[in-house]
C-alpha cells in the first residue's frame, strides 16, 4: 500500500491531500481549520485531519509532495527584479528576507514541520506531552520530500481525477514559477507538455488587474468581477486588446506591460494604465459605480474570446474529444459555459478546486502515476469521476453535534430521516433560510449541499435577503441553483452535468419573463422579476447550475426531491455557509456561530434541528458581537 501526501502552501489557499493506491482518501484547505480565509500558511491542521480520517501515522507515509517548484519562482523573482531595476528595488527589498530565510530552504522548512507534526501526533498516541517526545527524539526520520511544477500539479489535479483516459488539458492561472498557461496531452496515465506561456504574460494577472482596479482584493475578489459583468456593457474590449493584450488567433496573447505593476511593484497597475481607463483605481469597498460595470464587462469578453480561441488550438493539435481544466481561471464559470456551448470538445471535466488548494490533489497523482509508475484506472460503475463528488473533508456525527448544543445550552430536535427532509421542505417552502450541514465538508471553493445555506428560488425577496442580512456582501452577487439533476434540463439551457457548479447557462425562455420594453441599466436591474424562479436568475438570465446527483450526494437529492413533491420545483438555492470575510464553515461550533450571528432561520446539522426563534438571546447578542473581517 501506497501512501502519498499532496501539499500546497506558502502562497494562497494552502491544503493538504492523501493518495493511497492512487484513491483520494482525503483533502481540505488550511483555511477551514484555521478561519483564515485563503490562509497560506503551513497546512498543519489539514494534514493532521488527513492522517487521523485516514488512521495513518505520519511516519507511514510513503512520499510528501510539495506542489510546485521553489527554486525555478526564485529565478523569475530574480530575472523579473533584474529586468526592471531599479523600479522594483523596494520590492525587492521587501520580499528578499522571507526568501532568504525561508523560501530559498523548503526542503529544511518541510522537514521542520513533519517533524513537529511528527511529536505531536507521537504525543496524542503516547498521552505525553510534546516536549517529552522532543527530547525522546529532536529529529525523527521523515518521509521522502518530492516536488512538482506549478503547473504540472495543476494539470495532474486536472486529468488524473477526469472519468478520460485521453484528454486535452488546459491551465490557466495567475503564474507558477515561470508558466501562466500551458496545454497537456494527458493519455494511458501519462501527461505530456504541448505549450506554455510565460510570466509576465498572463490571463489571471490581466484579470485580477482589472479585480484590483475595479475596488476588490486580488485572490479572491475575481468572482465578483465575474458577477458584476452582466450589469455593464462591453465598452472598453477595443481599448483592452489595442493598448492591454494583443489576442492571436491560436490563442496566445501577450500583455504591453508598460500598463502594469505586477512584475516589480506592490500593486497590479499603473498610472499609465489608469490614465487610459480615465482615473485612479475604484477604491476599496465602496458604492459600485456604472464604469466598474462596464469593466467588469468587458474584461469578461476578452477573458472569454482567449479562452475560445486557445481551447480551439488545442483542439486542433490533439483532436481530442475531451478536455480537462485547472488553474484559477478554470473557475471562471461564465467562461467556462461558453467553452461547453461553443467549443469544439464533446466533453468537458473541471477540477472543483481548479486554484492552488486542488494542486495538492495533483501534486500527489502525479508522483503516484509518474515516480512510481501507475495507470490511471478505468471509471466504475455510477461513477460520474474519481473527486468523489468533492466531498472529501472532515465530517461530524451526530452525537458529537448534539454535544456542540448542549455546550452553549442551546434547544434543539432530533428527527428521524422519514421527518427530517420533509419538514426542511416545509421550512424552505416556508421561506425560512436554511443552514445546511452534512456529511463530509466540501473540497474546493464552492458548497455542493453539505456546508450549504438553502432557500427556496421562487422567492422574490430571497436574493436581497440572503445576500444582506445572512451573506452580509454586496446586494449584486448571484447565488446559485442546485437543481435535480434529471431536472436540469427542465430548467436551463444545458446538456451536461454541472456537478461542481462550474457551468453558468440560461434559463429556459418558458420560465423567463419577458422584459422586452426594459429600460433599467447598472443596480436597477436587480429589482426586475425575471423568471419564475428570481432568486437564482443573474441579470443577464443565467445561473451558475449545480446538477444534484443521487449517487453522490444522495441526502440533498433526497432533500430537493423532497421539496419538488410539495412544490413541484425541484431546485433550491444553494450558497456557502459562510458570511462575508470567513471561510464556509468547517465544525459544528463555526455552523452554531454562523447560525447565530446572521438572520438564518433553521441550522440543521445531520438530523438535528435548530430554530432560531427558540435560541436564548444572550447567545445570539453574543455571536453578534463578534465581528466579520470584509473580504
Amino acid at each position: 500500500m501506497t501512501k502519498i501526501l499532496g501539499i500546497s502552501a506558502f502562497y494562497h489557499d494552502s491544503a493538504a491531500a492523501l493518495i493511497v493506491d492512487g484513491d483520494i482518501q482525503c483533502a481540505a484547505q488550511e483555511e477551514r481549520f484555521s478561519r483564515i480565509k485563503h490562509d497560506p500558511n503551513f497546512p498543519t491542521q489539514a494534514i493532521q485531519y488527513c492522517l487521523k480520517s485516514s488512521n495513518t501515522n505520519l511516519q507511514e507515509i510513503d512520499a510528501v509532495v510539495f506542489y510546485d517548484k521553489p527554486l525555478l519562482k526564485f529565478e523569475r523573482l530574480l530575472e523579473t527584479y533584474l529586468a526592471t531595476a531599479p523600479r522594483g528595488f523596494l520590492s525587492f527589498l521587501r520580499a528578499m528576507p522571507i526568501w532568504l530565510k525561508e523560501k530559498l530552504y523548503l526542503k529544511s522548512v518541510l522537514r521542520k514541520e513533519l517533524r513537529t507534526l511528527i511529536h505531536q501526533q507521537r504525543a496524542l498516541i503516547n498521552g505525553t506531552s510534546y516536549a517529552h517526545e522532543l527530547n525522546l527524539e529532536k529529529k525523527p526520520k521523515v518521509p521522502q520530500l518530492l516536488f512538482c511544477e506549478h503547473h504540472e500539479s495543476h494539470a495532474a489535479a486536472a486529468y488524473f481525477p477526469s472519468p478520460f483516459d485521453d484528454a486535452a488539458v488546459l491551465c490557466l492561472d495567475g503564474v507558477g514559477e515561470w508558466a501562466t498557461s500551458s496545454a497537456w496531452r494527458g493519455k494511458s496515465g501519462e501527461l505530456t507538455p504541448l505549450f506554455e506561456i510565460h510570466f509576465p504574460h498572463s490571463l489571471g494577472l490581466l484579470y485580477s488587474a482589472f479585480t484590483q482596479y475595479c475596488g476588490f482584493k486580488v485572490n479572491s475578489g475575481e468572482y465578483k468581477l465575474m458577477g458584476l459583468a452582466p450589469y455593464g456593457e462591453a465598452k472598453y474590449v477595443d481599448l483592452i486588446t489595442q493598448k492591454l493584450v494583443n489576442i492571436r488567433e491560436d490563442g496566445s496573447f501577450s500583455l504591453d506591460i508598460n500598463y502594469f505593476d505586477y512584475a516589480a511593484g506592490q500593486t497590479m497597475t499603473n498610472a499609465k494604465f489608469h490614465a487610459l481607463f480615465d482615473g485612479k483605481p475604484h477604491p476599496y469597498d465602496s458604492e459600485t459605480t456604472q464604469k466598474q460595470m462596464d469593466l467588469a464587462r468587458s474584461i469578461q469578453v476578452v477573458t472569454e474570446e482567449i479562452v475560445l480561441k486557445i481551447a480551439a488550438h488545442i483542439h486542433q493539435k490533439t483532436a481530442c474529444d475531451n478536455l480537462c481544466l485547472a488553474g484559477g481561471v478554470a473557475l471562471n464559470c461564465v467562461a467556462n459555459g461558453r467553452l461547453s456551448r461553443e467549443g469544439p470538445f464533446k466533453n468537458i471535466w473541471i477540477q472543483p478546486a481548479a486554484g492552488d488548494a486542488g494542486s495538492a490533489i495533483g501534486a500527489a497523482l502525479q508522483v503516484w502515476h509518474k515516480y512510481y509508475q501507475h495507470p490511471k484506472q478505468a471509471l466504475g460503475t455510477n461513477k460520474i469521476d474519481f473527486m468523489k463528488g468533492a466531498y472529501l473533508g472532515c465530517q461530524y456525527s451526530s452525537d458529537e453535534v448534539q454535544a456542540a448544543c448542549h455546550s452553549q445550552s442551546l434547544p434543539f430536535s432530533v428527527l428521524d430521516d422519514e421527518s427530517l427532509f420533509s419538514q426542511v421542505a416545509a421550512f424552505i417552502n416556508d421561506g425560512k433560510v436554511v443552514g445546511w450541514f452534512q456529511d463530509a465538508m466540501e473540497f474546493g471553493p464552492r458548497a455542493l449541499g453539505n456546508r450549504s445555506i438553502i432557500g427556496d428560488a421562487r422567492n422574490t425577496q430571497m436574493q436581497s435577503q440572503m445576500n444582506l442580512k445572512i451573506k452580509q456582501r454586496e446586494s449584486f452577487r448571484p447565488f446559485a441553483p442546485a437543481v435535480l439533476s434529471e431536472d436540469a434540463t427542465s430548467w436551463f439551457d444545458i446538456d451536461v452535468d454541472s456537478p461542481y457548479m462550474l457551468l453558468v447557462a440560461d434559463v429556459k425562455a418558458e420560465h423567463c419573463l419577458d422584459l422586452k420594453d426594459n429600460q433599467a441599466s447598472g443596480l436597477e436591474k436587480l429589482l426586475q422579476l425575471r423568471s419564475s424562479v428570481p432568486a437564482i436568475t443573474h441579470v443577464d438570465n443565467s445561473a451558475r447550475v449545480q446538477t444534484v446527483h443521487k449517487e453522490s450526494n444522495p441526502k440533498f437529492h433526497r432533500l430537493i426531491s423532497e421539496f419538488k413533491a410539495l412544490t413541484g420545483v425541484g431546485m433550491v438555492i444553494n450558497t456557502s455557509f459562510n458570511v462575508r470575510g470567513e471561510p464556509p464553515v468547517c465544525s459544528p461550533k463555526d455552523a452554531i456561530r454562523c447560525f447565530l450571528a446572521t438572520d438564518m432561520d433553521v441550522l440543521v446539522m445531520q438530523n438535528v434541528v435548530l430554530l432560531k426563534a427558540e435560541q436564548p438571546e444572550e447567545q445570539i447578542a453574543l455571536a453578534k458581537s463578534i465581528t466579520f473581517e470584509k473580504d
